[in-house]
């Protein structure tokens, strides 16, 4: 039933900016903790950034702190996440998740959106 679809990917050169969306679609996500992990080629995938929609608080990677900032909107069940600073070991697909609960483990989220490929270019 839910859905989620991901957009603002692309290719930026090293210290630029992107600024991802992810909107849900099915159902409201009052309730819910939405985020962001990444998976780079070769690597596990990996927490980024998450954000209750009851409460609007926020954890982070340490990897990104400061440099990244995740927001949502209620309304419209969609999440952001501002990067800036970019650098090429962000580089990776970036895959929206929604879940009941907060935590950093993908395993413990329900719902997935499809990716969209970050490439930051030293």
């Amino acid at each position: 039933q839910v859905q989620l679809v991901e957009s603002g990917g692309g290719s930026v050169q090293a210290g630029g900016s992107l600024r991802l969306s992810c909107s849900a679609s099915g159902r409201t996500f009052g309730s819910y903790v939405m985020g962001w992990f990444r998976q780079a080629p070769g690597k596990e995938r990996e927490f980024v950034s998450a954000i209750s929609f009851s409460t609007g608080i926020t954890g982070y990677a340490d990897s990104v702190k400061g440099r990244f900032t995740i927001s949502r909107d209620n309304a419209k069940n969609t999440v952001y996440l501002q990067m800036n600073s970019l650098k090429p070991e962000d580089t990776a697909v970036y895959y929206c998740t929604a879940g009941a609960t907060a935590t950093t483990d993908y395993s413990g989220y329900d719902y997935w959106g499809q990716g969209t490929q970050v490439t930051v270019s030293p």
